[in-house]
């Protein structure tokens, strides 16, 4: 009379290892874009907490535009970063997240714009200047050794300051029409220069299930910090927050439909520099972990 207990037993033990085996399996791969003057040795701290709290998830760190060569125009990165991640999406069924630090946040949202079907999941953007840069930082002063924050707008709004990458999200909030002007990458982005592919850049964002903003006040580079959650400085430097910038308000590129979707989730954390977001345990179980189901 013992025997069909122990079948059954058995049975359930064997279906809980299916089931177990099956959760192991079925996380999404997270693809890692880098920031810049970063490349893949930087995250290896972040893809150790991933395949730690998600055993078995892929996370490839894309090896593209390493160190100096994240310098290079961003367009160019952009199509070379969507087509190795394609060819990650094309093995991946269920969908992927992308996860972007810093400057590789505005390469992903532009591959997310110019690519149509894409399975992008959750889109989660690690202290990126979404909305742009304008600070004195040590990044700045390394590249531009005279310049000032008030000047640096002489080069980057140049034909030479838009082949490099830093110029191409350079927002001076007191030189606003030479932004507006020569800028060839974040105005696109924005919206804040028509042009034929609009429609289609909104319809493709869309397709996103969340957009995850982190950034902090403390982080000494993106300036201002707010830029991470799509805030940034008016022509007086004042902070106008994201639901009050024209670009949301207009809806230009779907980031209003998605807050009102509910699907934009921001996380703040203080006490955080900008090269630690990527290794910080705490930013990745309060504002990373759960979205990469």
């Amino acid at each position: 009379m013992t025997t069909p207990q122990i079948i059954r037993g058995s049975a359930a033990q064997l279906l809980l290892l299916l089931l177990a085996g099956g959760c192991i399996d079925g996380y999404r791969p997270v693809v890692i874009v880098h920031g810049i003057l970063d490349g893949p040795k930087q995250f290896q701290t972040l893809r150790q907490y991933i395949t730690k709290a998600h055993p078995g998830t892929e996370v490839p760190v894309i090896s593209l535009y390493n160190d100096m060569k994240s310098f290079l125009p961003l367009w160019k990165q952009v199509r070379d970063f969507s087509k190795a991640i394609e060819s990650i999406s094309q093995n991946a069924p269920d969908g992927i997240h992308l996860l972007c630090f810093s400057q590789g946040g505005l390469i992903c949202r532009a591959l997310l714009f110019t690519t149509p079907r894409h399975n992008v999941h959750n889109f989660i953007s690690l202290s990126s200047p979404q909305a742009g840069q304008y600070g004195d930082t040590t990044y700045l002063r390394w590249l531009f050794p005279q310049c000032l924050k008030k000047t640096v707008y002489k080069i980057c709004y140049s034909r030479f300051g838009q082949s490099l990458s830093i110029c191409q999200y350079w927002n001076d909030p007191h030189h606003r029409s030479l932004y507006l002007q020569r800028n060839n990458f974040l105005t696109k982005l924005n919206g804040e220069r028509s042009h034929a592919d609009m429609t289609a850049w909104r319809e493709n964002f869309l397709r996103i299930k969340k957009l995850v903003l982190i950034g902090g006040p403390d982080d000494g580079v993106i300036t201002p910090w707010e830029s991470s959650r799509f805030g940034f400085y008016d022509s007086n430097e004042n902070v106008v927050e994201m639901r009050n910038q024209e670009f949301y308000k207009s809806d230009v590129f779907g980031l209003k439909t998605l807050d009102a979707r509910g699907d934009v989730r921001t996380c703040i954390q203080s006490g955080v520099k900008h090269v630690q977001w990527h290794s910080n345990h705490t930013v990745f179980k309060s504002c990373i972990e759960k979205w990469l189901t």
